[in-house]
């Protein structure tokens, strides 16, 4: 019998040796295997902890740097108002603005010496208690307003705006800035208005006219005057001849067809065109035949030899002058 210390390729269990594990070859002992850094789980994560505390810091340095030029950039470089917001942003409620300078011109600018008082009681409810009652006028002369428009709201704060107002009088273009103070849903005239020159003509770019397809516009005329008189009275059943898709709901004899005066096709796609249409209407009411010239922009499909009118509606396009 031979013993186990004795035996080739085995060893006496020796406790101090540290742990061991069974395995299917026998018994091996416990610990790091051969060829391992002992320990390289938890050194892995710290280098892991690190990189991620660096890329953080990276981050925050950038956005940093960053945000102010951000704000340089978006502000083009200057903090000079670059003109009327019309509200966006700014919390100044531009509507309600706009039509509480609206009411307030329509007084303003309507003034009697022989009703000076009924004109102050009506201002009153618009401008700041204190406030000169005729705001500025010296109680002398007339004036009449025949129409009163809001153009246009520049909102300097959630508080203040100017209201630019368009006015008709005496044969002339008023144009008036209306300075309004807005606070938790109240509205009050902040100070006297003032008048502004009138808006300027603009002059029409010359650009070149596309060729025009007048053996298009012969055949088209017909076929416009047609379907006019029916867009006139609003005649269904001619109307719904001519709808591409949809119904065309016409104008309900609110004026009486005379005469489509000009059509303007340019050349173009042999199946769909669009087109203009210079067209005379009588007005009811009006004595001595009077007439009224208008231009129209029609989208025009060909389906067979038949043409049908998809769309429409008024124009950018010069008509017949």
């Amino acid at each position: 019998m031979v013993d186990d210390e004795s035996a080739p390729g085995m060893r006496a269990f020796d406790p101090s040796a540290g742990p061991w594990r069974a395995s299917e070859t026998g018994r091996v002992r416990g610990g790091p295997r051969p060829g391992r850094w002992g320990g390289s789980g938890g050194r892995w994560w710290i280098w892991v902890g690190r990189a991620v505390l660096w890329a953080l810091i990276i981050v925050i340095l950038v956005n940093g740097i960053r945000a102010p030029f951000a704000r340089f950039t978006e502000s083009g470089g200057t903090q000079t108002p670059t003109g009327p917001t019309q509200g966006r942003g700014t919390g100044f409620p531009t509507s309600a603005a706009g039509a509480f300078a609206l009411q307030f011109a329509n007084v303003y600018l309507n003034y009697d010496q022989q009703n000076a008082a009924a004109r102050e009681a009506q201002l009153r409810t618009f401008i700041p208690d204190g406030a000169d009652g005729q705001f500025g006028w010296n109680g002398l002369g007339e004036l009449r307003v025949q129409s009163v428009h809001v153009a246009g709201v520049d909102a300097r704060d959630a508080n203040n705006g100017v209201v630019t107002v368009l006015a008709r009088a005496q044969d002339r273009w008023l144009r008036l800035a209306v300075p309004v103070y807005a606070k938790n849903g109240a509205l009050v005239i902040k100070a006297r208005p003032a008048l502004l020159p009138p808006p300027a003509k603009a002059t029409l770019p010359q650009s070149g006219l596309p060729e025009r397809d007048t053996a298009l516009e012969r055949e088209l005329a017909p076929v416009l005057g047609t379907f006019f008189k029916a867009y006139a009275s609003s005649d269904q059943a001619t109307l719904a001849r001519f709808a591409e898709r949809g119904a065309i709901a016409g104008l309900g004899d609110s004026v009486t067809f005379v005469q489509v005066r000009e059509v303007n096709a340019p050349r173009g796609d042999a199946g769909e065109r669009t087109v203009t249409a210079t067209v005379a209407w009588q007005v009811p009411g009006n004595a001595g035949g009077a007439e009224l010239e208008q231009t129209y922009e029609l989208d025009m499909v060909k389906k067979g030899t038949t043409w049908y009118v998809r769309d429409i509606r008024g124009t950018t396009e010069p008509g017949a002058s």
